[in-house]
């Protein structure tokens, strides 16, 4: 898995490699020189690397290349890449703001004197003065733009004249490289950011990592694709870092998934519990079963009223279907056979009769500390009776989407807002938080969040979350771990999705499509090479 950055953790990680300039000051002249050029070629290394993915880009002699420093460190990578480019032959023109005239950085003097002996004066337009005095270069969707204002260093929002630098680059629409982060940017999960007041990139070059912020629906103008660079950091610095957050992978997926033995029955797989359907919704119910029973556990069971009996008997023979005796509802909850996979939700519908059955299930389950998997209609019936939140048990999973979690836990504005409180919740209440979305967030109690990599616009489609909940059910009586569990659900839904979308396309993927691929998504997971993956 890969790592997801805090903040703190980025910059503790670039103050071990290149020191900080204001501790490099008090060092005595011999190890002030040495970290001040150990600063200068890591800024060499940073653009000569930019440099590369600019070319990379599509930039060609003809191109024209627009770059804007600013007086830190990301100004120099910027300058630094600029030269870089020069000398390629790409002649790209540099505007530095240096407001007031003594506002470089050492890192940026360095790089923008760099830049004037090897490239020459013409190509630099230093603005001492952002008056009546300066205008903004002409650009249009042709000119390629290097965002290099400010990075990860700079933690407020822009005013003033750098603001209208980013909406003018916004307005005027060119492609947009940023370096670091795209300026005024701010990488932690914060709300309150107006987006036309920070440069919208098409790629963003990251130095040491991503942090949850790239992953946010609400940045995705500002960041448009992002690549992390190969930069020399400090090794044992990246090595002392112990992320809370990381993105899944095929990998790490292959290690939990549970490998069925030659030799193994039906007994041995375990079995999962289904309680779904309702009149007018047993669509849900027999896509959460159907997923079940892909899943590779050994019996699936679902419990849901009378008018679905021959439903689900034609729909998923191979599941076992069971009533409380509710013609259109579910009245009553129980797990007589004490299955270990047990999912509520999808198709359920919120009767006063349901709502009141699943409270008295809760308890019950709260009380003898069996975790259970918590979706869609069961999610509305607790927002109904906020106070079932209390007996959820711990461990338990709960998959919201943005609608769901918001009526359970107050209206939010942001998917950043969404995540900080199902953080607070996780922890509070010790059970796991699965926030839906193109970046589906698995919350675990313990503040760690894993970012899911396989999500695709083929998930978009009614009924697919009935099948990511049929599933974890399968993958928890198997005896996995809920944490793991939830983690390796949400990675094989998103790889169902895609094996479907190749099948009927994105926009003709449907749940039945997604529920049939979970068995060859298992496969390509743990036979990646018959699989060609």
């Amino acid at each position: 898995m890969k790592n997801v950055y805090t903040p703190a953790e980025i910059e503790e990680i670039v103050d071990a490699t290149i020191g900080r300039l204001d501790e490099i000051e008090e060092l005595d002249e011999g190890r002030r020189e040495l970290m001040l050029d150990r600063r200068h070629s890591f800024v060499t290394s940073v653009g000569e690397q930019v440099a590369a993915e600019v070319l990379a880009f599509g930039v060609r002699p003809e191109t024209e290349v627009l770059v804007f420093a600013g007086d830190g460190i990301c100004g120099a990578y910027a300058m630094s890449a600029a030269r870089l480019l020069h000398s390629r032959g790409i002649k790209a023109g540099v505007i530095l703001f240096n407001i007031g005239g003594d506002m470089l950085s050492y890192d940026a003097l360095r790089a923008r004197d760099e830049f004037v002996e090897a490239c020459s004066e013409e190509y630099l337009e230093e603005v001492i003065n952002p008056g009546p005095g300066f205008t903004m270069p002409d650009m249009n969707r042709r000119t390629v733009v290097i965002d290099g204002i400010f990075g990860s260093e700079y933690r407020k929002p822009l005013k003033g004249g750098y603001q209208a630098v980013a909406r003018f680059i916004n307005e005027h629409s060119p492609k947009v490289i940023s370096i670091d982060l795209p300026s005024g940017m701010i990488t932690d999960l914060t709300v309150g950011m107006v987006n036309r007041n920070i440069v919208h990139a098409d790629l963003t070059l990251t130095l040491v990592g991503p942090t949850l912020a790239f992953f946010m629906p609400e940045n995705a103008e500002l960041i448009g694709r992002w690549k992390t660079l190969d930069v020399p950091f400090d090794a044992d610095a990246m090595a002392a870092v112990r992320c809370t957050s990381r993105i899944i992978d095929a990998r790490a997926v292959r290690t939990v998934l549970p490998v069925r033995q030659a030799y193994a029955s039906k007994a041995d797989l375990g079995e999962a519990l289904i309680f779904a359907g309702s009149y007018g919704m047993l669509g849900a119910a027999v896509l959460a079963t159907r997923a079940a029973t892909r899943s590779g556990c050994g019996k699936v069971t679902c419990h849901g009223p009378r008018c679905g009996f021959y439903v689900m008997q034609s729909a998923v023979p191979s599941a076992m279907y069971v009533t409380d005796g509710g013609d259109t509802a579910i009245h009553h909850f129980e797990n007589p056979r004490d299955c270990q996979g047990v999912a509520i939700g999808p198709g359920l519908g919120h009767t006063d009769e349901t709502v009141r059955g699943l409270e008295i299930f809760l308890k019950s389950c709260f009380a003898t500390g069996k975790p259970l998997i918590l979706d869609a209609d069961a999610l509305n019936c607790i927002s109904e009776r906020p106070s079932m939140i209390d007996f959820i048990p711990a461990r338990s999973i709960i998959t919201p989407h943005a609608g769901e979690f918001d009526r359970m836990f107050g209206p939010h504005i942001t998917q950043s807002q969404r995540l900080l409180k199902a953080l607070e919740i996780s922890a509070i209440h010790k059970f796991i938080v699965v926030l839906k979305g193109h970046y589906t967030f698995t919350v675990w109690p313990d503040g760690s969040v894993i970012v899911n990599s396989s999500g695709t616009e083929a998930l978009a489609t009614a009924g697919s979350g009935d099948v990511l909940t049929g599933l974890m059910a399968g993958l928890v009586a198997q005896k996995m771990m809920p944490e793991v569990a939830a983690v390796a659900a949400v990675y094989l839904h998103g790889v169902a999705g895609r094996i479907s979308a190749k099948i009927n396309g994105i926009a003709g993927t449907t749940a039945e499509d997604i529920a049939d691929a979970v068995g060859p998504a298992i496969d390509s997971i743990l036979n990646p090479r018959r699989q060609g993956a």
